[in-house]
């Protein structure tokens, strides 16, 4: 079965520091080895032959849909207040074909064996989650700097992807609104799975699938990380220095 794939490309309210450094307003247009940074994921999803359709979430998606490929699987919706509240919209979407692939315009090293190994070590599980680990990446990327969610065996940084197996899965996308806006919902959401888990994690008595089994087993979900063995899953363009390390990487110099 094919998934569904749904590129973020939406701004954050407000300024955006690193497309106003590029002179532009939208920052899934933000240059990255010589073309629009949202066109790099959208292509290597619509070359994947996992995946179906691929709808693009934006606030001006006229804006953005000028600078994509023409291909008749590819649509544009306009975005919620919030990414949570943007996937819950389309969730209720009766036309929406599951299972669903999510994941953002500046995921700009994304290709087809990403996504493969993804919805491969996803299989299953009603919510999964692309994580890399910490030692995976700094092997191969020393100057790269992510935030580090620590457990037992090891640190954890998000890969910008999420698989959705079936509108089950409503109440998640809720909980991760309730939470959404805090600098810190990571560790909000651990809270939710109880005094017990949010102990054993902080104190990295738990591992990472243990800390989502208990979570998930709350929402009556299985929910699991998938570890990417491709370092480069890790890596998107949120600062200067992401955009020019993705740019040494693109070159051969990194």
């Amino acid at each position: 079965m094919k998934a569904t794939a749904i590129v973020l490309a939406g701004s954050r309210p407000g300024r955006d520091p690193l497309a106003e450094r590029f002179g532009i307003e939208i920052k899934a247009l933000i240059p990255v080895g010589g073309e629009p940074m949202v066109r790099r994921p959208v292509k290597a999803l619509l070359a994947s032959d996992r995946i179906g359709d691929v709808i693009v979430v934006a606030q001006d998606v006229e804006a953005l849909g000028s600078e994509l490929p023409k291909d008749k699987r590819l649509t544009f919706r306009e975005s919620g207040g919030t990414i949570a509240a943007t996937i819950e919209m389309l969730c209720f979407d009766r036309d929406l074909a599951w299972p669903l692939l999510v994941t953002t315009a500046d995921h700009a090293l994304l290709d087809e064996q990403i996504i493969s190994e993804f919805l491969d070590g996803a299989a299953g599980a009603d919510v999964a989650i692309a994580v890399v680990e910490r030692e995976n990446l700094q092997k191969r990327l020393p100057q790269s700097k992510r935030t580090w969610l620590k457990f037992r065996g090891g640190a954890f940084t998000g890969a910008n992807l999420f698989a959705l197996s079936s509108p089950k899965v409503l109440p998640a996308i809720e909980l991760w609104r309730s939470v959404e806006q805090d600098r810190k919902k990571s560790w909000r959401l651990i809270a939710l799975a109880g005094p017990g888990v949010m102990l054993g994690a902080a104190l990295r008595l738990l591992t990472i699938e243990k800390v989502l089994e208990r979570l998930g087993a709350k929402l009556r979900l299985t929910i699991r990380p998938v570890r990417m063995s491709n370092s480069l899953a890790g890596v998107d363009v949120d600062k200067p220095e992401d955009h020019a390390l993705v740019e040494a990487i693109l070159s051969g110099r990194a």
